[in-house]
Order: C-alpha cells, then sequence, then structure tokens
C-alpha cells in the first residue's frame, strides 16, 4: 500500500506543476482581458489537487517506512539527507499548501476580476516557488541516496 502511495504521490506530482504553470499563466493573462465564470475551475481544481498530494504525502509522512526509520536513527538535522526527508520537504510543501489555499480564499473575496486574478497569481507563483525548492529533484543529494532519481 505504501509503495502504491509512493508512487500516487510521485505521479500526482506532475499533475500538480501543471496545472499550477497553467493557473499562474492563466491569472496573468485575465488579469489584463475580461473573462467569463469559467475562470473559478481551474484555480479551485489546482486547488484541489495540491490539497490531495498533500493528504498523500502527510500519509507517508506519518505511516510510511522511510521517515520512521530515519528518526529512529537520531541526528536527523546533522545529515542532509534526513534533514531534507523530515524536515525540509515537509515544511516547505505545507508551507506552498499554505500559500495557495490562502490566495484562493482571499481571491474570492476580491470584487473586481483583475484583483481576484492578481491574489491568484501572487500567491500561487510563490506556492510553486516552494513546492520546485522543495521536490528531490535527481540531481538533489536527498534523491541520489534513496536511489530515487528517477522520481
Amino acid at each position: 500500500m505504501i509503495t502504491g502511495l509512493v508512487h500516487l504521490h510521485s505521479t500526482l506530482r506532475w499533475v500538480v506543476l501543471i496545472l499550477l504553470v497553467v493557473t499562474i499563466a492563466d491569472s496573468l493573462i485575465r488579469m489584463y482581458r475580461p473573462v467569463s465564470n469559467a475562470e473559478k475551475k481551474l484555480a479551485l481544481f489546482t486547488l484541489a489537487s495540491v490539497h490531495l498530494q498533500i493528504l498523500i504525502g502527510l500519509a507517508l509522512y506519518f505511516f510510511g517506512d522511510h521517515v520512521t526509520e530515519m528518526i529512529a536513527q537520531g541526528d536527523v538535522m546533522k545529515d542532509s539527507v534526513s534533514r531534507f526527508w523530515v524536515v525540509e520537504h515537509f515544511a516547505g510543501m505545507v508551507i506552498a499548501a499554505v500559500f495557495i489555499t490562502v490566495g484562493y480564499s482571499r481571491a474570492k473575496r476580491q470584487a473586481e476580476k483583475w484583483a481576484k486574478h492578481r491574489m491568484i497569481f501572487i500567491y500561487y507563483l510563490v506556492g510553486l516557488l516552494l513546492i520546485l525548492a522543495s521536490i528531490p529533484w535527481p540531481f538533489r543529494e536527498a534523491a541520489k541516496a534513496l536511489g530515487i532519481g528517477w522520481i
């Protein structure tokens, strides 16, 4: 079951990244031209996919073997790989999800459409940058140490 969640988490990462990029570009464009009511669905779908990704990540964090083993070994903060998985990845992703959620909530309260899209653009962009900084890319030491450079 955990292996399936790891693969789902890795695959859904690409969906989230693509949706974030499309939503950010869409909001940037829609700040400067009139739009219909359909624009809400893309931002909402992106928000839902980020929340799903966070839920799967939290399940892996608390019920998976890798993080539990790293914490049990101790000295998490001294080892850069353990620190990445136990602290940096977890904190970066949760903070990114908070930014995206706050951005969507603040955008709903804006009266003018350009202001809604500006909120989504700013908060989703910050969330995307945090996510990109927190992903275990193949060139990162954390991915190489666990042998998951393909993820």
